[in-house]
């Protein structure tokens, strides 16, 4: 969702498309925060929740996972409307 959320404010403040960020040496910054990201969400593990885990409060294992996979849906949209118009989706 970070991602998906930076990429659409950099290409509204400064009228950049993805693939011109990526190039611009965002693929480092990609790298980087993945395997940030990647450690993160296996703190959980090491303290014994498993991926069954229930919760009443907001932030719970569902939400998170519906999260994810609507932030890798619009991420891979907006690439491909990008990648179609030849330009910023704005």
């Amino acid at each position: 969702m970070i991602g998906f959320v930076s990429a659409m404010t950099v290409e509204l403040t400064r009228g950049q498309d993805l693939f011109t960020q990526i190039s611009n040496g965002g693929y480092m910054w990609f790298v980087w925060t993945s395997i940030l990201f990647t450690v993160a969400s296996l703190i959980p593990f090491s303290k014994g929740v498993g991926p069954g885990a229930t919760s009443d409060r907001f932030w719970n294992p569902d939400a998170e996972v519906w999260n994810g996979r609507a932030a890798m849906v619009g991420l891979v949209a907006l690439a491909v409307t990008e990648f179609l118009k030849g330009g910023t989706l704005v």
